[in-house]
């Protein structure tokens, strides 16, 4: 049977069963080993070629669908999940695959339809859609998946408690799986260095964004740089913060002549306004 491949959403390749439908799970069982994917059958055992779950594909199969959408995913900038890959080298995934209510009762299905429902992520605890496109009776079903990301990533070397700021000897690289939290986590000590922990950090925990407190650029009161930025040109004018500048939110600034401006707190002293 050939490998399902990534298809662009939202035409998706369906499996194709024989008339009994029932999946080849030795051969498949093989090509997740070869891959490295930690799969458990979505099938439950025994299953015979009357069974209705015979209708459903391989978790094997569904694993190496899976992986190749949280690869998309994590490729596409724009895609659910791409912020969580704080390496630059690929990272390793894993699919493990859960089970259907084996209450279900499902008629054999010839052709068998993957896709990612609305809202559902690539990555982390998500689901799987599975449709039947050709057979007795139609019918669709979604299935639990967890798609762990393994990457290099910063981690606490030791328990660390909150409101420390953080030093190189605080943090160590491991791999840890990125996926497991929707918080970005941290891959480079210069983005952690110097920022105050929000929270307490046992020894070992990755380190995500949510864990520093953000940055306070400028005060309210303080001179700033209030720089004025569109399609190839930008103004710059000094005024004078009405609020704190905390890093990644909006602030108002009193630039001269006495007009109020609102930007973002981007840097020590310094607000962009996009035009």
């Amino acid at each position: 049977m050939p490998r399902p491949a990534v298809p662009q959403r939202p035409a998706h390749r369906a499996w194709r069963r024989g008339a009994a439908g029932v999946p080849r799970l030795g051969l498949g069982l093989g090509l997740g080993q070869s891959l490295g994917l930690a799969v458990a059958l979505a099938l439950p055992a025994p299953a015979r070629a009357a069974d209705e779950a015979s209708a459903v594909p391989a978790g094997t199969e569904i694993a190496q669908w899976m992986r190749q959408a949280a690869q998309t995913a994590l490729a596409s900038p724009d895609d659910t999940g791409a912020a969580t890959a704080p390496a630059a080298t690929p990272p390793r995934i894993e699919v493990v695959v859960g089970r259907l209510d084996p209450r279900l009762k499902l008629a054999p299905c010839q052709t068998v339809q993957p896709y990612l429902p609305p809202g559902s992520r690539a990555i982390g605890q998500t689901r799987i859609g599975l449709r039947c496109t050709q057979g007795p009776k139609a019918w669709n079903v979604y299935l639990p998946v967890t798609v762990k990301v393994f990457a290099r990533s910063l981690v606490a070397t030791t328990a660390v408690p909150a409101g420390t700021v953080l030093q190189r000897q605080h943090l160590t690289q491991a791999e840890v799986d990125v996926a497991a939290s929707t918080d970005p986590a941290i891959g480079q000590p210069d983005l952690a260095v110097g920022r105050t922990l929000a929270r307490n950090l046992a020894a070992g925990d990755a380190l995500r964004q949510a864990d520093l407190k953000p940055r306070l650029w400028f005060a309210a009161g303080d001179t700033v740089r209030v720089v004025a930025m569109g399609p190839g040109f930008q103004i710059a004018a000094d005024g004078q913060a009405l609020s704190p500048g905390i890093d990644g939110q909006t602030v108002r600034a009193r630039i001269d002549g006495g007009r109020i401006v609102s930007g973002v707190a981007t840097a020590d002293r310094r607000i962009e306004v996009p035009m």
